[in-house]
């Protein structure tokens, strides 16, 4: 049934809010912007800005808060200004006193935010915000003082869990045939404006021959099967072109042509575009299909092939990271642009560990690549247990407790793939949108501090939650009542409460 309103709606300035003005205290925003240590870090990112020169900048709260934002929403740079905009909630996580209409800031500070605050910092942030989740209580504490007291050695404790994987970027997928064309293209525009200065002097702009090259390339392009033959010989002549083309600018520069008539973007595209003729002509005369730190983006000459050999994605184009777990919470300990052995970065991840919780593991768990002869005997010397079967030839007879154990170590592993998964399905690792290599750093190392963010307003909420649980061994009998004891005992393990003062303390 469908009735129509016929009260008309009240201008937006007697719009009524639900809350008379005031913020809820649960709301999701408001929870998280006291997990994060904003003050602590506030230094750190002043050091990078000039004290004096320049206009004032923006504050680091408003600068991380608007990135944590935008990879929570998934919007764009400009989408996510006007999303501060609109919503008051979003306006006070990143720092302001009060609701204003105007947007805070422009969308292209989202790009010097970026550069300005480097995954480096975002790691440190990430490690405090857990380290501070996941240390014990003061009773523990006081142990473990104790026992450095005596002169003994604190034992092993928790379990690491360590893998591997790649942060796709925004790029068209690369062929040979289809960099080459791309290249040969911007060297032709390169060559008109090189040309334009010159007209006087030089009465015949130098040929490119662009039009037959293009029906070069689609008369390959546009087919459906392409024999090796075929594509050989469409990448020979794509050659020829690229290297007539370059040929020609050398000509117009003797004659007097200037690189200052170039942009900037086509001069870093030039000089891309050289190394790309180097390591195409040299795989055409070898007969080859690999090359040492191949180019596959003309716009982003950075990305490499990150051969993975998964089902239906044997290689991807991207960031390699290198990634531990513990407790459920990630840390990003490695990225590169250039393709690694994860199995070589296992001692310093260990390491890391101990530096932050101030102990070795009982055990960590990873896959087969990881298990070498020498990362076994050094986790064994230091009383750390690997996952994993034994190398060698694999005996004939195992006991059902090591069944039992490696189907257990094989289960808990698989708390990282699942990390993996949040952060390339509901957030921006399965794609990352930013070009420069120092900016995709700082997007992928966001995601992982929102995966964490995520986690702990999610333990908050069950948290609160758990004041309106049953009292299990009485439900037939008494009514439903407040579980004051197991909440405050909760509350003050996590530290969201001081129980010496009798009162709430936020976490910040």
């Amino acid at each position: 049934m469908y009735r129509k309103e016929e009260q008309p709606l009240p201008p937006p300035e007697k719009f009524e809010l639900p809350f008379e003005g005031k913020l809820s205290p649960n709301n999701r925003w408001v929870i998280m912007a006291e997990l994060i240590p904003w003050d602590d870090f506030e230094e750190e990112y002043a050091k990078l800005l000039s004290a004096e020169k320049g206009a004032p900048a923006k504050l680091f709260r408003m600068a991380l808060g608007t990135l944590i934002i935008k990879e929570k929403l998934g919007t764009s740079d400009r989408e996510t200004i006007e999303q501060i905009r609109e919503n008051p909630y979003l306006q006070y996580f990143i720092g302001l006193n009060c609701y204003q209409q105007e947007p805070p800031l422009e969308s292209s500070m989202l790009v010097h935010f970026r550069k300005r605050i480097d995954g480096e910092l975002i790691n440190k942030i990430n490690k405090k915000i857990v380290k501070r989740e996941i240390d014990k209580s003061d009773k523990e504490v006081k142990k473990k003082d104790c026992l450095q007291e005596k002169g003994e050695k604190i034992k092993n404790k928790g379990k690491l869990i360590l893998d591997a994987t790649c942060a796709p970027a925004d790029i068209k997928y690369p062929t040979d045939l289809g960099i080459l064309n791309q290249a040969r293209i911007e060297t032709e525009r390169i060559i008109d404006n090189l040309y334009k200065p010159l007209r006087v002097k030089l009465r015949k702009k130098p040929r490119t021959s662009r039009i037959i090259a293009r029906k070069e390339y689609l008369k390959v392009a546009k087919k459906r099967k392409v024999s090796y033959q075929e594509r050989r010989k469409a990448i020979g002549k794509q050659l020829k072109y690229l290297k007539k083309n370059l040929g020609n600018i050398e000509d117009l520069i003797q004659a007097g042509a200037s690189l200052e008539n170039l942009s900037k973007r086509q001069k870093n595209c030039l000089e891309t575009i050289k190394k790309v003729y180097e390591q195409q002509q040299s795989m055409w005369e070898n007969k080859t299909q690999s090359v040492p730190q191949r180019i596959v983006s003309l716009t982003q000459p950075h990305i490499r092939p990150i051969v993975r050999g998964k089902v239906g994605k044997p290689i991807e184009f991207g960031a390699k990271l290198s990634v531990s777990c513990v407790d459920n919470y990630v840390f990003l300990d490695k990225i590169s642009w250039e393709n690694f052995n994860e199995s070589c970065h296992l001692k310093e991840q260990v390491e890391k560990y101990k530096e932050t919780f101030g102990y070795y593991p009982e055990s960590v768990h990873v896959d087969k690549i990881y298990r070498t002869r020498e990362n076994r005997n050094w986790c064994k010397e230091r009383g750390i247990r690997i996952s994993g079967p034994k190398l060698g030839r694999p005996p004939k007879n195992v006991s059902e407790e090591e069944k039992k154990q490696a189907h257990s170590d094989e289960c808990f592993r698989n708390a990282i793939e699942g990390k993996f998964g949040q952060a390339k399905r509901r957030f921006s690792l399965n794609l990352v949108m930013t070009k420069l290599p120092e900016t995709s750093i700082t997007s992928i190392a966001i995601t992982f501090l929102f995966v964490n963010l995520s986690k702990l307003l999610r333990q908050f909420l069950s948290l609160f939650l758990s004041l309106f649980t049953n009292n299990r061994t009485g439900e037939l009998i008494k009514p439903p009542f407040i579980n004051f004891d197991y909440t405050l005992n909760n509350f003050y393990v996590l530290k969201l409460i001081d129980l010496s003062e009798n009162s709430w303390s936020k976490v910040a």
